[in-house]
């Protein structure tokens, strides 16, 4: 059997229905890298970024996030999330976030978690875009990467 788009319907983007389906629990987990180099890194591990706490911040940034992804993406619904859990782990050379989120109700949440891991990750870089620039202004060497789903859990 050929895989359907859902979204698509006569070649026009539309939001599927939902209103028939069941509310269960719901958990999708996501995850995402950011690559910096090591005097940045060393920077967050001391609390020496002049913008602030770093990992604190991406942590509100990716809840907010999280909270208003059917703002960003067009075809989202809006769902009662339940939980939110951002974790950080600093690596040699890179900084990665996990993401988990929860909700009972009618479509899953790897929208919000892959959201949430996007804008935490953004927001590592925005804060510590100072220390990045080389000379030019540019960021030869910073790069975020793997954003993926790691888990979906239905019932």
């Amino acid at each position: 059997m050929e895989k359907q788009f859902t979204h698509i319907e006569s070649g026009r983007a539309h939001m599927v229905d939902i209103s028939e389906k069941r509310e269960v629990p719901r958990l999708a987990r996501a995850a995402g890298e950011i690559i910096l180099s090591r005097e940045t890194i060393e920077k967050i591990q001391t609390g020496n970024v002049e913008k602030g706490n770093v990992l604190a911040t991406a942590r509100v940034a990716a809840v907010l996030a999280i909270k208003k992804t059917p703002e960003i993406i067009p075809m989202c619904h809006q769902i009662p999330i339940t939980a939110i859990d951002v974790d950080f782990e600093v690596g040699k050379g890179m900084i990665s976030a996990e993401i988990e989120v929860r909700t009972v109700g009618k479509t899953g949440v790897e929208m919000e978690a892959l959201t949430g891991v996007s804008a935490a990750l953004l927001t590592i870089w925005d804060m510590v875009k100072s220390v990045e620039k080389d000379e030019s202004g540019n960021y030869p060497h910073t790069s975020i990467q793997n954003i993926r789903v790691l888990e979906k859990l239905k019932g």
